[in-house]
């Protein structure tokens, strides 16, 4: 089973038990993450693409580290002028570990769908039931 969930503006592939890198979010390592905004959810047997998102299907994760990656060097330089700078940059990230994709549950909806279909045959049994007075 896996998911396409969307954060920060990116897309990521997730798996039960996968590490992803996030942009920095506020969270303290060790602390629960729920994200809402899957696009797609995949079983074995079927595929859910949600327009624009799945209802009811949510991504838990657990906050494993937060840390800066790689340093990405920005040179500018202008012809004959003798003028160059440089500049690095470390992007923020925040290490996730999948904890669980949960799926809405089958048995629920059941379960509100027959409430429903009794509360229309209670309607219909009690309108038939009533009688008109004769003076």
């Amino acid at each position: 089973m896996y998911a396409i969930i969307e954060s920060c503006g990116r897309q990521y592939k997730v798996t039960e038990g996968d590490v992803v890198f996030f942009e920095k979010l506020e969270a303290e390592e060790g602390k629960k993450v729920t994200f809402d905004n899957v696009v797609l959810v995949s079983d074995d047997k079927k595929v859910e693409v949600g327009a624009p998102y799945v209802k009811g299907v949510k991504v838990e994760g657990k906050v494993v580290s937060h840390g800066k990656g790689k340093k990405i060097l920005v040179y500018k330089y202008k012809a004959k002028k003798n003028y160059r700078r440089t500049q690095g940059h470390r992007q923020p990230y925040t290490k996730v570990e999948i904890t669980k994709i949960k799926m809405p549950t089958e048995k629920s909806e059941a379960k509100v769908e027959n409430a429903e279909v009794k509360e229309t045959a209670a309607k219909a049994t009690t309108k038939k039931a009533t009688t008109k007075k004769e003076a």
